[in-house]
C-alpha cells in the first residue's frame, strides 16, 4: 500500500468472503441495511431494492475484487448512490462509473456520511471518510447480487400516427440498435415481424429513443422492442438481411425469452396532444414537456392574449420541426421574450405543406395550423411562466476541474454558480464549488463553469442562477455573506437544476518557474491508483509518446498533494506541460504507457478524451559564452559560440564596465537568438572601437518575449543577463587588436589575458544587477592577474 488506508480496511477484509456469498445483513430498524436482487443490466446502472440509513449516507456498489483486500477495498467501488436522506429508500438506481463488460457478483454497501457534506469520500480520501455503516456486532453492513451484463429495455404504452414509436430506455453494454417487432414475432415471425431499428446506439444508457417504421402500423398491436447487437461493427443492422447470422439480440437468461425485450401496446392515432408543467423563465426559453404529433409539425408557445383571440401576435416562439410521434423536452426559443409573469398555450401544429418550415403566421393561418380535437378545438396546454431564469444540466463525465451547464436563462443577466451537495443541507456559501464569468440578459447554451473548488469524487452538481445586483459584473454573494448577488428565485425557491457529475480522476496543476530536474503537480485524485504523467506540448500536436517528459512513482488510489514528478528537460526553456493521470492497466505498478505503445496503464479519460490539466513550466535559465583573443576592424566582434536555454542576445560590452559603465559599455547586441546552441555569432557594434580594448560577451534573456533588446532602454528592467544557480551572471572576455587600414594588423597589446570559455562574475544574483555589474571590473582584474 502506498497510502494509508483507514481502520474501515482491516473490517472490509474480513467481510469480503461474507459479501461474495450473497449473505446480507438483517438489521433493526436503527441499524443500517442493504437489499440487492440478481439482475440483468446494461452494464450502466444497477437497482438496489432496499436502502435503510438511519443517519444519511450512501449505498456505494463493489465488483468482486473486494475480495482481494488492499487497495481493492478502494478500487473495487465501481459506483455509488447520490446522498441518501436518513430513512427507507425502495429501488435506488446506481450509475457506475466503471461500467460492467462481463457478468459480475456485485456488493450493495451502505456507507456514512462522516463529514457531513452529503458527498461521498471514501475513495478520494483513501478511506479516511464517509467508511462504511456496520451492525450491532461491529459487522460491515452488506448484500450481493449476480448481475448479467448484456442490455435492458423499456417501453410504455402509448398512441402513435403510425409511423413511429418511441423507447423509454435503452440500456446497452455494448454499441448495437433497438429493433421493433410486430406480434408475429410470439407466432416465431423472427425477421418480417421487424417493423423497423434504431439508428446505431453508442455503449450506455438511452432515453426516448424514436424509432421510425419501415411498415406503419394501422391496428393497435403488442410491440416488442429488442436490443441488437452491432456483431459486425459496420454501424448497420444487417439481422434480417443476413438471416440471423449479423447483429443478434443481447441475450438475458434471467427473461422467459432468453433474450432481452418488452411488451407495449402501441394503438394508432389522428389525436394530438400536448403538455407543460408551470415553469420559470429567463423570458427566452422554455420547455414543453411533451407533445403527440401523430403526422409531424410543431408546437408553438403562445402567451395568454391568444385566449382573448389574438391568434397571430400572440405568438411568441416555435419548436423546430418534430418528426410524427411523441417527443418529450421539447426546447422552444421565443422570438419575443416575456418581460414579465403569463400564462403559455403551447399549442400543436401541422406541417400542411411539407416543408418542415413553419408558416402559420406568414400564411396567415393559411398553412401550418393546429391540430384539433374531435369537437374542433386547438390541441393546446396552459402553463403558468415566472419570468426569473432557468438553469438546467444532464449527467456527464467531469475532470472534477470543470462542468457544464446546458441551459441557462437569465432575464436581467447575472452568473450560473454551481454548488455541492452540502448545499441542500444548509451549507449556502461553503458548497459553492465555482462561478460563471458574468452573464448578459438572455439564452446562453453549454456555459461551462471553471471550479475554484475541484471535485475529486463523484457527486451531485448543482447548477444556481444568480443576479448582478450591484451591477459590476463580479460575483459577490460569497464575499458579501449573501448581501449581493442573490439567486434567482420562482415559486418560492432559488432557480436551480441537478445532475451527477461523475469524476474519476482530477489533477490540479499550477505550473512551476525555475525548474530544474523535477515538477510539482499540486494535487492528483486516482480512484483506481496509477501515475501523473507530464508531456510537453508536443502531445497536443499527437506525440503522445515522445511528448513525455517524466512520471511520478506509482500512486494509490486516493489523493496525493504536492507530487514530485522527475523530469528529463524542459524544451526551449519555457514550455506548455499537460499533467496526465493514467492508470495501472497491468497492476504492476511500473509506468508502461511508453514501452508498451499505448497496451498498458492508459490515461484515464472523461467523454472519450485523455483527463489532462495544461500549466506552464520554465526552467531556470541557462547559457554559456566563449569569445577569443581577436582582430577585429572595430565594426564587429564575433562570439565564438553561446548557448541559451531559453533564447535571447549576445551583448558586447567594453572595458568601461570595468569602471562601472553599465549601460554605456555596451557596444552592440546580436540580433534574437532561438533557444538552443550557436556558434560563430557575428556581433555588428553600434559603436565601433577605434582601438585596442576588451569585448566582454554576455548572454541575455528576453524577459518581455518582444525579440528586441530592450536592457539598456529599460535600464536593465528588462532583458537581464543569463546567471547561474549561484546568482553569478554569464559572461566571457577577450581582448580585441583593432586593425589599422594603414599598418595593418597589430599585435594584442594585452597577451596576458586568458579566457576559459565559460566564465562568471561573483555577485548576488540579477535582483541588483546594475550593481553586480558595477563590480565586474574588479572579479576581471582579478582573473587577468590569475
Amino acid at each position: 500500500m502506498h497510502r494509508r488506508i483507514g481502520a474501515v480496511v482491516m473490517t472490509l477484509l474480513m467481510v469480503a468472503s461474507v459479501a461474495t456469498a450473497g449473505v446480507g445483513v438483517v438489521s433493526a430498524n436503527h441499524v443500517a441495511s442493504a437489499s440487492i436482487s440478481d439482475q440483468t443490466s446494461g452494464g450502466h446502472t444497477v437497482v438496489v431494492d432496499d436502502v435503510y440509513l438511519p443517519e444519511g449516507g450512501f449505498v456505494a456498489i463493489h465488483d468482486s475484487s473486494l475480495n482481494d483486500g488492499g487497495e481493492a477495498v478502494l478500487t473495487s467501488v465501481r459506483g455509488t448512490s447520490g446522498y441518501l436522506e436518513a430513512g427507507n429508500h425502495s429501488n435506488v438506481t446506481v450509475t457506475l462509473d466503471e461500467p460492467l463488460e462481463d457478468d459480475e457478483t456485485l456488493i450493495a454497501m451502505p456507507h456514512l456520511d462522516t463529514d457531513g457534506d452529503r458527498t461521498y469520500e471514501f475513495v478520494s480520501s483513501g478511506g479516511e471518510e464517509d467508511g462504511p455503516s456496520t451492525n450491532e456486532d461491529g459487522d460491515i453492513v452488506i448484500d450481493s447480487a449476480n448481475v448479467t451484463t448484456t442490455a435492458t429495455v423499456a417501453m410504455s404504452d402509448q398512441s402513435t400516427g403510425g409511423s413511429s414509436v418511441s423507447v423509454d430506455r435503452v440500456e446497452l453494454s455494448e454499441s448495437g440498435f433497438v429493433a421493433i417487432h410486430d406480434s408475429s414475432l410470439l407466432d416465431g415471425n423472427t425477421f418480417d415481424s421487424v417493423r423497423g431499428v434504431s439508428g446505431v446506439l453508442s455503449a450506455g444508457v438511452h432515453e426516448d429513443v424514436r424509432v421510425e417504421l419501415d411498415d406503419e402500423l394501422d391496428n393497435e398491436d403488442t410491440i416488442i422492442p429488442m436490443p441488437h447487437k452491432d456483431t459486425n461493427d459496420n454501424g448497420e443492422y444487417d439481422f434480417v438481411t443476413s438471416e440471423g447470422d449479423a447483429d443478434g439480440p443481447f441475450e438475458d437468461p434471467n427473461s422467459d425469452f432468453d433474450i432481452v425485450v418488452d411488451t407495449a401496446a402501441v394503438t394508432p392515432t389522428d389525436e394530438a396532444s400536448v403538455s407543460m408543467n408551470d415553469t420559470s423563465t429567463g423570458g427566452n426559453f422554455v420547455v414543453v414537456d411533451e407533445a403527440f404529433l401523430p403526422n409531424g409539425g410543431f408546437v408553438t408557445v403562445h402567451d395568454s392574449t391568444v385566449l382573448d383571440g389574438d391568434v397571430f401576435d400572440s405568438i411568441r416562439g416555435t419548436s423546430e420541426y418534430l418528426e410524427p410521434g411523441t417527443h418529450k423536452d421539447i426546447h422552444v426559443t421565443l422570438d419575443e421574450p416575456l418581460e414579465e409573469d403569463d400564462t403559455l398555450v403551447p399549442m400543436a401544429h401541422k406541417d400542411t405543406n411539407d416543408n418542415e418550415a413553419y408558416d402559420f403566421p406568414d400564411s396567415e393561418g393559411q398553412q401550418d395550423g393546429p391540430y384539433t380535437t374531435d369537437s374542433g378545438d386547438a390541441v393546446v396546454d396552459t402553463a403558468n411562466a415566472t419570468v426569473s431564469a432557468l438553469v438546467s444540466g444532464s449527467q456527464q463525465e467531469s475532470n472534477g476541474n470543470t462542468v457544464t451547464v446546458h441551459h441557462v436563462d437569465l432575464s436581467e443577466g447575472g452568473f450560473v454558480t454551481i454548488h455541492d451537495p452540502s448545499l441542500l443541507g444548509g451549507a449556502t456559501f461553503d458548497s459553492v464549488r465555482g462561478t460563471s464569468e458574468y452573464l448578459e440578459a438572455g439564452f446562453h447554451s453549454d456555459v461551462e463553469v471553471t471550479l475554484d473548488e475541484p471535485m475529486k469524487t463523484s457527486q451531485t452538481a448543482i447548477p444556481m442562477a444568480h443576479r448582478d445586483t450591484n451591477d459590476n459584473e463580479e460575483y459577490d454573494f460569497v464575499s458579501s455573506e449573501g448581501a449581493e448577488d442573490g439567486p434567482y428565485t420562482a415559486n418560492g425557491g432559488a432557480v436551480i437544476d441537478t445532475y451527477r457529475a461523475s469524476v474519476q480522476a482530477q489533477v490540479t496543476f499550477t505550473g512551476q518557474e525555475d525548474v530544474s530536474d523535477t515538477v510539482t503537480v499540486d494535487s492528483v485524485t486516482l480512484h483506481n491508483g496509477g501515475f501523473v504523467t507530464l508531456h510537453d506540448s508536443t502531445v497536443l500536436d499527437g506525440a503522445v509518446f515522445d511528448s513525455v517528459r517524466g512520471t511520478s512513482e506509482y500512486l494509490g488510489p486516493g489523493t496525493h498533494e504536492n507530487v514530485s514528478v522527475p523530469v528529463d528537460e524542459v524544451p526551449g526553456g519555457e514550455d506548455t506541460f499537460v499533467a496526465m493521470p493514467h492508470l495501472d492497466t497491468n497492476g504492476n505498478e511500473a509506468y508502461d504507457f511508453v514501452t508498451s505503445e499505448g497496451a498498458d496503464d492508459a490515461p484515464y479519460t472523461v467523454a472519450g478524451s485523455a483527463n489532462v490539466a495544461p500549466a506552464t513550466v520554465t526552467a531556470v535559465p541557462e547559457a554559456s559564452v566563449s569569445i577569443s583573443d581577436q582582430t577585429t576592424d572595430g565594426n564587429s566582434v564575433t562570439v565564438d559560440s553561446a548557448s541559451l536555454s531559453q533564447g535571447g542576445f549576445v551583448t558586447i560590452h567594453d572595458g568601461t564596465l570595468l569602471d562601472g559603465a553599465t549601460f554605456d559599455s555596451v557596444r552592440g547586441t546580436s540580433e534574437y537568438l532561438e533557444s538552443g546552441d550557436h556558434s560563430d555569432i557575428e556581433v555588428s557594434l553600434d559603436t565601433p572601437y577605434e582601438e585596442d580594448g576588451t569585448a566582454v560577451a554576455m548572454p541575455h534573456l528576453d524577459t518581455n518575449g518582444n525579440q528586441e533588446y530592450d536592457f539598456v532602454d529599460t535600464e536593465g528592467g528588462e532583458d537581464s543577463p543569463y546567471t547561474t544557480e549561484g546568482g553569478d551572471i554569464v559572461l566571457d572576455d577577450a581582448s580585441l587588436t583593432v586593425e589599422d587600414d594603414d599598418m595593418g594588423e597589430t599585435d594584442s597589446m594585452d597577451d596576458m589575458t586568458e579566457t576559459d570559455g565559460d566564465s562568471s562574475a561573483d555577485g548576488a544574483g540579477f535582483g541588483a544587477v546594475v550593481a553586480l555589474l558595477a563590480i565586474l571590473g574588479s572579479v576581471l582584474a582579478a582573473r587577468r592577474l590569475n
